[in-house]
């Protein structure tokens, strides 16, 4: 602070080859980093716009991954040729580059996103802000000629390079003429921050929880841009563009976005399912679905062992599930944040002496353990991915040894849910840390079991 008020950030100064201010740990053991909000994946059409070729791979190589998988794929335009990244090259001519780095973007965007096409504006690497114009004129005319955009992924204009800068507010200039959606994505900042930098929009960083091969697509991707990450020659002049420590902070399981005017979802409040149950006793057809009948099927078959002691129920609904939880253990407690569907469920124990089933929420507070099994069936999508991480680390934390977690969830998109199932999945994976026993994955559901004992079914019946 001076006499006159808050100081104004000096403008963002680095370079390149000068190693990372920030080791990519500090970010992720920053308290703030377990507690940044999930971004919906975009859906309908999207246009990711890359001011160099490989900006689309480091940027947001992870989401081009994931969006390849769960809709149409995603249009890729490259403002820049790229011939300016080995100035005075022995080896390469910058026309050289240019149709290196074409190449080598068009591969990449195939390793991430097959249907994905590629348009290469080829505005001079380095001029954008002098090319201004032409560059809006040339990315509106692409716009146009596919159909509304619904979002539109651009460089975030505080990343520190001008040409990203200037990518990004003719971008979010042109999203905003359109009511599309503006997503912006940090690279450099990667490279020049620090987590305490007053220009890290903490309050407006989003994540997108990638799958272990989308993580492994960008992986590839990033190799395709050989000409960035390998040195051309012996030379210096033709050294690698792009450190180890900057595409280690990149080589990570959720692709971090910023986004303009987003509230976070929120956990659901209880009264969203006291009206659920309000308008239906049984809202989700758990007495009556066949579907439900058989993934109840499905996870008591996961389970590893055939009994167990202590068991913790989260999100127990109407007491369906649990009945069928309730003969395979001694002691069972049931969790649901609506009283109606406590009620009910309680009828349906009430022959059951060692089933307790209450009102209860686990994002407030974990029952203490120690938990031999704890089931998360349908619940999950429920809450913020903070809430989530924070709640499954407590979980893990209250387990007993040799103990197990069991989740199960609808895999399809519900607008009012915070997180879709594949999401929650990847969330309970990194916060509880265990070996993975089970995965079963189809169309509608997901279902995982994890255990701190590794040991599988035949091992823990000593038929190995």
């Amino acid at each position: 602070m001076t006499a006159d008020g808050p100081t104004t950030p000096a403008p963002v100064r680095f370079d390149a080859r000068e190693p990372a201010t920030t080791p990519a740990s500090a970010w992720s053991d920053d308290p703030r980093w377990a507690e940044l909000p999930a971004l919906p994946l975009p859906t309908g059409r999207t246009v990711v716009v890359a001011a160099h070729p490989d900006d689309e791979t480091l940027g947001v190589g992870g989401l081009l991954a994931e969006l390849a998988t769960r809709g149409p794929a995603p249009e890729v335009v490259v403002l820049t040729d790229g011939a300016a990244s080995h100035p005075g090259s022995p080896t390469l001519t910058p026309d050289d580059l240019v149709r290196v780095r074409a190449d080598e973007v068009r591969e990449a965007v195939r390793r991430l996103s097959p249907g994905s096409t590629v348009v290469l504006l080829g505005h001079p690497d380095g001029g954008l802000r002098e090319a201004r114009d032409d560059v809006e004129r040339d990315l509106r005319r692409v716009l146009d000629a596919g159909g509304p955009v619904d979002t539109l992924v651009v460089p975030w204009r505080g990343d520190g390079h001008r040409d990203h800068r200037v990518a990004g507010e003719v971008g979010a200039a042109l999203a905003a003429e359109r009511g599309a959606r503006l997503v912006e994505y940090p690279l450099w900042l990667w490279h020049w921050g620090t987590p305490d930098d007053p220009r890290v929009p903490w309050d407006r960083l989003r994540v997108v929880d990638l799958s272990d091969a989308s993580a492994l697509r960008r992986r590839r991707a990033t190799d395709a841009h050989r000409s960035q990450v390998h040195p051309l020659s012996p030379d210096p002049r033709d050294a690698a563009v792009l450190r180890p420590d900057l595409l280690a902070a990149l080589d990570r399981d959720v692709e971090v976005l910023v986004v303009e005017d987003d509230a976070p979802r929120p956990t659901l409040a209880r009264e969203f399912f006291d009206a659920t149950y309000a308008r239906h006793d049984d809202p989700w057809g758990f007495e009556d679905r066949w579907y439900e009948e058989r993934k109840r099927d499905l996870t008591l078959a996961a389970l590893p062992d055939a009994r167990f002691g202590r068991v913790l129920e989260v999100g127990c609904s109407i007491g369906v599930l649990t009945a069928r939880l309730a003969d395979r253990c001694d002691d069972l407690l049931a969790l649901d944040v609506a009283p109606a569907a406590v009620d009910r469920a309680r009828e349906r124990l009430a022959g059951a002496p060692h089933v307790r089933v209450e009102v209860g929420d686990v994002s407030a507070a974990v029952p203490d353990g120690p938990w031999d099994l704890v089931v998360l069936s349908e619940v999950g999508y429920y809450l913020s991915r903070a809430d989530l991480h924070r709640t499954a680390t407590r979980l893990r934390e209250r387990l007993a040894p040799g103990g197990a977690v069991v989740a199960v969830h609808w895999r399809h998109p519900v607008a009012a849910y915070p997180l879709g199932g594949d999401d929650v999945h990847r969330v309970l994976a990194r916060a509880l840390d265990l070996p993975r026993l089970v995965r079963h994955e189809e169309a509608d559901l997901l279902l995982d079991v994890w255990s701190a004992d590794p040991r599988s079914v035949a091992r823990r019946t000593g038929l190995l």
